[in-house]
């Protein structure tokens, strides 16, 4: 079975999925990538919603296509990087899945999905599903840095027991700080299923135990919700954090243009409440 047979990218609808973006199909270049990347990232939230509503379909492109490109959802990283990587793909881009674990890399499972693209000679990290990331891909190469829209990153690599890992880091005023580690083994179908499962399921996964909704507005802000708080990051202006109350937890999902259901944010409040304080 081929790569893209094995990862079913013919069931994508191309067509209506670049009309979600608002971008034309294209040849594949670098400038093309970084446009379909930052796209992506306003296209869709970052959340765990269908993880708190106990009402996830699952990871399978289809499932994912219908719920993004169908009903204008989002979701989490798995989510996020089947949907696009099977788009580069479809585009022309050399594409391959990518498996890694988030902060601690010695404490936590691989439970984040990344999409490295191969490009006229050069790798790319590709990271559309991690809430706050980076803006465009960054060159998979030791110490390459990217400050992009008032944001820094960096990827470092280090190798033990024979493999290659790959730390993405940002840049905090505090000074570098740990995002993900990922690794160079390759990656089935069947490890993004097991790992969505774990992450969906488990009762200690942070996604059973808060809420997690994350968007770019149109003004280029960041908002990030949690079931206590809102964060709000602008480029080269600082970061706002507060307290959030129910009410206005509503019309943030609202304005983020989170589509649920009148039973679905009536179960979603419940489901709120049961959570850890």
């Amino acid at each position: 079975m081929t790569e893209s047979d094995q990862w079913r990218i013919n069931d994508l609808d191309l067509d209506a999925y670049l009309a979600r973006l608002g971008l034309p199909a294209e040849a594949p270049t670098r400038d093309y990538l970084d446009s379909l990347h930052e796209a992506h990232l306003h296209a869709f939230t970052f959340d765990n919603l269908d993880v708190l509503l106990n009402q996830h379909p699952g990871v399978a492109l289809k499932s994912v296509q219908e719920k993004f490109v169908g009903r204008g959802r989002g979701g989490y990283c798995f989510e996020h990087s089947v949907l696009f990587g099977a788009a580069l793909q479809r585009l022309g881009y050399n594409v391959v899945r990518r498996l890694g674990r988030v902060g601690d890399p010695t404490q936590t499972a691989r439970t984040h999905l990344v999409i490295e693209v191969s490009l006229d000679g050069q790798r790319l990290l590709a990271d559309p599903g991690f809430g706050f990331s980076i803006r465009r891909p960054i060159p998979l190469v030791d110490e390459a840095q990217d400050t992009y829209r008032g944001a820094t990153h960096r990827v470092r690599r280090s190798a033990e027991a024979g493999q290659i890992h790959w730390e993405l880091q940002r840049l905090r005023e505090s000074g570098w700080e740990r995002m993900h580690t990922t690794d160079e083994l390759t990656v089935y179908p069947a490890d993004v299923d097991s790992g969505h499962h774990y992450t969906s399921t488990h009762p200690e996964s942070v996604f059973q135990n808060q809420l997690v909704v994350a968007r770019y507005l149109a003004d280029d802000r960041h908002v990030t919700l949690t079931q206590h708080a809102i964060t709000i990051r602008k480029p080269e202006q600082g970061t706002a954090h507060r307290e959030l109350t129910e009410q206005e937890l509503d019309d943030w999902l609202a304005r983020l243009d989170v589509r649920l259901t009148a039973d679905e944010l009536d179960r979603l409040h419940r489901r709120i409440a049961a959570l850890p304080s």
